[in-house]
């Protein structure tokens, strides 16, 4: 089998997940990390699924702002919903217990929306995953925050690290859940010509 290389744009991740750019690693995707910064406030009457797919597009298109070069830009958005209600990042210990027995014996959904643009087009696209969680106790949750993964983690937890002993049961994406769906990521790409499995990133050399 032929060595797949990239000699197409250079992507450009507009994030500061390290969640998000292992997943492109995984997949054999290279990228430049450039985060940015804007405001992640719903609008009125918005839609969970609009809201983060206007999120993902917002990051990509700052993402695109900032290049210092043609580009391709990727951004992405991942939240929590339950009851209809938008979970984002706890705001304290208070905030991240209420969402916690919120969720307790539960299923939720977790949507994670992924834009790529080249300043020429966007393409986007959203994916929605149902996480059931068992019933917590306070003194779980409490000793959960307690860990410290909670306080940067939509929804008050992390499916990838020490929360994913509460999940009972997953129907979709796990790396949607994660913050970055792979299969729909690298049909993106595809569209904008850039490949899956590059050398480069497989042999671990990458920006």
């Amino acid at each position: 089998m032929s060595e797949i290389k990239n000699n197409g744009p250079k992507l450009i991740l507009a994030s500061a997940s390290p969640r998000r750019r292992e997943l492109l690693q995984q997949i054999g995707v290279a990228c430049h990390v450039k985060p940015v910064h804007i405001s992640e406030i719903p609008q009125s009457n918005e839609s969970p699924a609009a809201f983060v797919e206007r999120m993902a597009r917002e990051k990509a298109c700052a993402g695109l702002a900032v290049a210092d070069e043609a580009a391709v830009v990727l951004g992405a958005d991942t939240v929590v919903v339950c009851d209809g209600q938008i979970l984002g990042k706890p705001t304290d210990r208070n905030d991240a217990l209420k969402m916690l027995l919120q969720l307790s014996g539960t299923e939720h959904q977790v949507m994670t929306a992924v834009a790529v643009t080249n300043g020429e087009r966007i393409l986007c696209q959203v994916v929605t995953t149902k996480v059931r969680f068992q019933t917590l106790t306070a003194a779980q949750c409490e000793q959960y925050w307690q860990t410290g993964e909670p306080r940067d983690k939509a929804g008050a937890y992390g499916i990838q690290g020490l929360g994913a002993v509460f999940v009972t049961e997953i129907k979709g994406s796990y790396s949607a859940v994660v913050g970055l769906p792979l299969m729909e990521t690298a049909s993106l790409l595809a569209a904008f010509d850039i490949p899956v499995w590059q050398v480069e990133c497989l042999a671990g050399k990458i920006d």
